[in-house]
């Protein structure tokens, strides 16, 4: 497969989804979240259809495919008004992660439940005084016999409510050095000191955010996914299918609103023509259609190097991409929005909830500033200013 251009079997799966997409759609997404209620019906038809375990190994229920199909399938709901937020964590982040690392039990118990819809995980990466800076982590896992206690806190983290488990990054202190090192946790949503509380957002959507409080949570031997001394590649091979998959979410998101403005704009007519026959009116449409187009080149490119297993360049790729996508979508809703005027502030249109929902793309899972930090860094060789 080229990253550029789409085999057969990818257009097929990008055209069943948004059949899939355009039978649910935004009106159905915005009721969900007006009932405080979760996206499940679509959740398991996605699921039944094999859309939802199309990344993982088909010896555990998966399609055998990999990130580019998974960021298809999420695109492509997104461009039809109804992403679901928990397939970047569920399958992307956890289901890669136990896939590629996770022991023989571990995949077993998990893997075709996160394949079939039947079971979600949760991530908890980030935390309160650490931010972007992983290193700065301090929830910790101590051994005590042949148990772990993991003490700390996590904030921002979604869909804890739904989830059966969380894969909760913690640290551990090598033996050898003395010095903490990452490690990766499945910790039941039932676990002993496991405490959730919901964070107010103005952000309104399906899934919720949580912040966790963990105090000594004790987990068996097993719930430590993997090697104990590889936990930093561990940590990446979950953070860079998180961006790419960041990236298909904007990208859907941007879509679905330069679709909704480019409808409009053909018409709504207030002189002699439609407005969409107005330069100022169309120009930035069609600016906004290009830089979605050139974010999905470099996601493609990015999922098309973590699929082929090249680690280091596909971190690269999937950092360029989440940039790309997330500055492409905040323009494309903003410039969707203005097409409609007042009209684009009513509930009618559904497009003003998207001014917010769209700069998460900026900020999560990781700032765009940090990804210009990352790319100052290490693709460009410039010297660290922190």
């Amino acid at each position: 497969m080229s990253p550029v251009t789409e085999t057969e079997e990818h257009k097929a799966l990008r055209s069943a989804v948004a059949a899939l997409g355009k039978r649910y759609g935004r009106d159905y997404l915005t009721r969900v979240v007006a009932e405080e209620a979760h996206p499940d019906e679509l959740w398991s038809e996605a699921a039944k259809l094999g859309y939802l375990g199309v990344n993982l190994p088909e010896a555990y229920g998966g399609g055998g495919g990999g990130i580019a199909e998974l960021s298809i399938v999420l695109e492509e709901l997104g461009a039809a008004g109804c992403p679901l937020l928990m397939m970047v964590v569920s399958p992307a982040i956890c289901g890669t992660v136990i896939a590629r690392f996770g022991t023989e039990s571990q995949k077993r118990q998990w893997l075709p439940g996160l394949a079939d819809g039947t079971r979600t995980m949760a991530f908890g990466i980030t935390e309160p005084d650490a931010g972007s800076n992983s290193h700065r982590i301090t929830t910790t896992a101590r051994r005590d016999g042949d148990t772990w206690l993991l003490t700390g806190r996590k904030v921002f983290i979604s869909g804890v409510d739904i989830a059966d488990a969380t894969l909760i990054v913690g640290r551990t202190e090598d033996a050898r050095t003395g010095s903490l090192k990452p490690c990766l946790f499945i910790v039941p949503r039932d676990a002993d000191g496991f405490e959730r509380r919901r964070i107010d957002m103005e952000l309104h959507g399906a899934e919720k955010q949580f912040e966790l409080t963990l105090d000594d949570v004790r987990l068996p031997a097993e719930a430590l996914v993997g090697d104990e001394d590889a936990g930093l590649l561990q940590l990446f091979a979950g953070l860079n299918p998180e961006r790419v998959m960041t990236a298909a979410f904007a990208i859907g998101m941007g879509r679905y609103a330069l679709n909704r403005a480019v409808e409009y704009a053909r018409e709504r007519t207030v002189w002699k023509a439609p407005i969409g026959a107005h330069q100022a009116v169309a120009h930035p449409l069609a600016q906004a259609h290009i830089e979605l187009e050139l974010a999905r080149l470099m996601m493609q490119k990015a999922a098309f190097l973590y699929d082929s297993g090249d680690d280091v360049a596909a971190g690269e790729a999937a950092n360029m991409a989440k940039y790309a996508a997330g500055e492409a979508c905040v323009k494309a809703v903003d410039q969707a929005v203005h097409t409609l005027g007042g009209n684009g502030l009513t509930r009618e249109f559904g497009l003003a909830s998207l001014i917010t929902a769209s700069r998460v793309a900026r900020i999560a899972p990781v700032s765009r500033e940090m990804i210009l930090n990352y790319v100052s860094h290490q693709t460009l060789g410039l010297p660290k200013s922190y």
